[in-house]
């Protein structure tokens, strides 16, 4: 059995998508052990994932409550995008977004429980989606920075959905759909709320044409037709067979459980 303190699980885009689980510094590859038994074992202690300090509760998928309140990740911006206050002069740490917040960003399209937008790093493409969840995804727009994005998202909200359904998604309760013409939709629909942002930062602002649709195939031998979840707080020991993983979900025949959520817990893997 190894062990470590958990992260969000390592992926690369293949047919299917290849994960790995992070466990301090091991990495253990999952796809061979699907169709198999697995543990999973939380020994009871939990550690912030940015300053490493014991914790009896993790906030914000992996902090101690010091580092949610001084640490620019866990500010509301980072959720609320349309909220930086960078350019205010009250970034917690101004260093730390020069190199995550005003970088390239994308709005893109994705098809995971049904039709969404959402934005992310370019740097982050295609892990954002495969994290999602997302069986197709295409980006539309680039801007410079997170602020640019985050407004142009914040506008479009009116018009379809920013979240994802994570049970229909775990269930692939999801019709394939024609991304290239609900990009053309959505960008008439919110071509005033695009426009008033390209006004405010001339130049910053690109509309991308031409984008490949990107098709993501997942490791799952068997799709829940009912949503258990699993949770190491409830029952510090989860496993059972391994049907397949999509998202940051791993999926057993005893239920589902959020990996991405147990950031920080020390646990323990056991294959058989």
């Amino acid at each position: 059995m190894c062990s470590g303190n958990l992260s969000k699980m390592a992926v690369t885009l293949s047919d299917p998508v290849q994960y790995s689980l992070r466990l301090g510094d091991e990495l253990v590859s999952l796809n061979p052990h699907i169709g198999k038994h697995i543990s999973l074992i939380h020994t009871g202690n939990i550690f912030c994932t940015a300053c490493g300090r014991k914790t009896k509760k993790s906030f914000g998928q992996g902090y101690c409550f010091p580092c949610t309140q001084k640490l620019a990740e866990c500010d509301i911006c980072i959720v609320r995008p349309e909220k930086c206050h960078y350019d205010q002069g009250t970034c917690r740490e101004p260093e730390w977004a020069e190199k995550h917040c005003m970088q390239a960003h994308v709005v893109y399209l994705a098809n995971a429980s049904g039709l969404k937008v959402g934005i992310t790093r370019q740097s982050q493409i295609p892990t954002r989606w495969i994290d999602q969840g997302a069986q197709q995804a295409m980006p539309i727009i680039r801007a410079a920075t997170r602020f640019q994005v985050g407004l142009i998202e914040d506008g479009l909200k009116a018009f379809i959905a920013d979240k994802t359904d994570w049970r229909k998604m775990l269930k692939n309760d999801t019709e394939e759909r024609d991304l290239c013409q609900a990009r053309d939709e959505l960008l008439e629909q919110g071509g005033a709320v695009i426009d008033a942002v390209m006004t405010r930062f001339p130049g910053a602002i690109e509309i991308l044409e031409n984008q490949e649709v990107v098709t993501i195939q997942y490791p799952v031998t068997e799709y829940p037709t009912k949503i258990s979840s699993l949770n190491f707080d409830k029952t510090p020991e989860v496993g059972g067979t391994l049907q397949g993983i999509k998202g940051q979900y791993l999926i057993f025949d005893t239920g589902v459980i959020n990996m991405r959520k147990f950031t920080g817990y020390e646990i323990g893997f056991k294959a058989g």
